[in-house]
């Protein structure tokens, strides 16, 4: 090590930041500098930064004002260093460098500058970067779960959305070059990929010429990790040559996680939405048609400038009559830089909160009918935690996403970052509870 200095890395917002912040851990490792996970130890702490909606951000300016108070030299990294790069520097002196969203690959050279005393600001106006399997990464998952960015950025412009102005514009990562690096995961013992991007239905796009999701599956499924999930399938994408796809590899879950954000097609209008009216044309039931046993997962927007009494019935009627597994329920956050922002007819937060209480509440017993449906049945579940206490274990079955949906609570013995085989013998709204079954099933 020498008298390089120590780093801890701070990781806030999604599963995509966390993908830049494992790249930065594993390209300093290799550079010889010492990572602790300590913040009160380390000379230096990134804080790799969520911009996506004002309470992330809120999260970003409390980890940064905390470590400046406490004297540490923050790099700020990540999505809000792209959005308020000048601000940052000004506002927060202890910060010696701002890293843009494009730019983390360099994290390595900014180091050296700063330590040269350069107070450092590495910012692409235009992200084009995207790290690949020979960049070096460092995981921070639970071992048996790696995620798997097969494309950064986004070529649509949702009018209340702020990410492709952070992020840039798509670029997808070639067939080849994703499939190499899930044969490292597999290497490294991991059990579950999940393929991340913003838009996982339109990978290929822009290097293919023609979306190429349905040949990316196939490639993964001749990759020897049990469960391979996606994130991110935007329903107009999910073509039949896409579902076939999903039908035919044994090893991808028919886990769709479908950002819909409204029903009402004047809602979807006014957001920009990339098919706008089409969620209601029965796009849904023929996917539940084609994949029977597709567990469905959607976001929500509630609030959106202009939404009326009517529009949001008709929300609350789309989420009852389609019984989605889960449902994730956000409040419209007005982002400075996007259209949405200056519209008029902005809703009271009260109004807002209260619409998603509502639909939270309507799904409730949907969640918990569905998880009801498990008990008694004997299920693949990936052990990720053990309490230490009372040596029960958590983990998740395919029906369950890390972070975003329910875990799966297990008594009986299995080793962490493996699939057993688990009886379900309760469940509640969120998780499901059962035991090891040993033996044959």
């Amino acid at each position: 090590m020498g008298d390089k200095p120590t780093i801890a890395i701070s990781h806030l917002g999604c599963e995509k930041n966390r993908i830049d912040t494992e790249h930065m851990l594993g390209l300093l490792v290799e550079a010889g500098y010492g990572v602790d996970s300590n913040e009160e130890l380390a000379d230096y702490v990134i804080v790799n930064t969520c911009s996506f909606i004002e309470a992330a951000r809120e999260e970003s300016v409390r980890t940064l004002v905390e470590l400046a108070e406490a004297n540490k030299k923050v790099v700020i990294t990540g999505c809000m260093a792209q959005h308020f790069q000048e601000q940052l520097l000004e506002e927060l002196p202890e910060a010696v460098a701002v890293v843009g969203t494009g730019d983390y690959h360099k994290i390595v050279n900014v180091i050296e500058r700063v330590e040269q005393g350069e107070r450092v600001k590495q910012i692409s106006s235009e992200p084009t970067y995207i790290a690949d399997e020979t960049t070096p990464r460092y995981r921070t998952t639970t071992e048996g779960v790696g995620y798997l960015r097969v494309a950064e950025g986004c070529d649509y412009r949702c009018a209340f959305c702020i990410i492709p102005h952070l992020r840039g514009n798509q670029r997808s990562r070639t067939i080849e070059s994703i499939v190499a690096e899930a044969e490292q995961l597999a290497a490294q013992g991991v059990q579950e990929i999940i393929l991340i991007s913003q838009i996982t239905t339109n990978y290929g796009l822009d290097i293919y010429g023609k979306p190429k999701l349905a040949e990316l599956i196939r490639a993964l499924g001749k990759v020897d990790i049990p469960w391979v999930r996606m994130h991110y399938a935007y329903p107009t994408g999910l073509s039949p040559d896409v579902i076939a796809a999903i039908q035919e590899t044994s090893n991808f879950l028919p886990y769709l996680d479908l950002p819909l954000q409204h029903s009402h097609p004047e809602i979807l209008r006014a957001m920009n939405r990339p098919w706008q009216g089409r969620v209601n044309d029965g796009i849904i039931e023929r996917i539940k048609t084609a994949l029977p046993s597709a567990v469905l997962r959607t976001t929500l927007i509630v609030g959106f400038p202009g939404e009326t009494e009517e529009h949001f019935q008709h929300l609350l009627e789309f989420t009852e009559r389609h019984e989605f597994d889960h449902v994730g329920v956000f409040t419209f956050s007005p982002e400075e830089g996007t259209p949405a922002y200056n519209l008029p007819n902005q809703l009271p937060q009260e109004l807002m909160v209260e619409r998603r209480d509502q639909i939270m509440a309507l799904q409730q017993p949907i969640s918990l009918r569905k998880n009801q449906e498990e008990v008694g049945k004997i299920v693949d579940v990936l052990i990720e935690q053990e309490n230490p206490g009372s040596g029960e274990l958590i983990g998740r079955s395919a029906r369950f996403s890390p972070e975003v949906d329910g875990q799966v609570y297990v008594t009986g013995e299995a080793r962490l970052g493996t699939i057993v085989p688990v009886k379900i013998t309760s469940a509640d709204a969120y998780d499901l509870y059962g035991e090891v079954v040993n033996g044959d099933r």
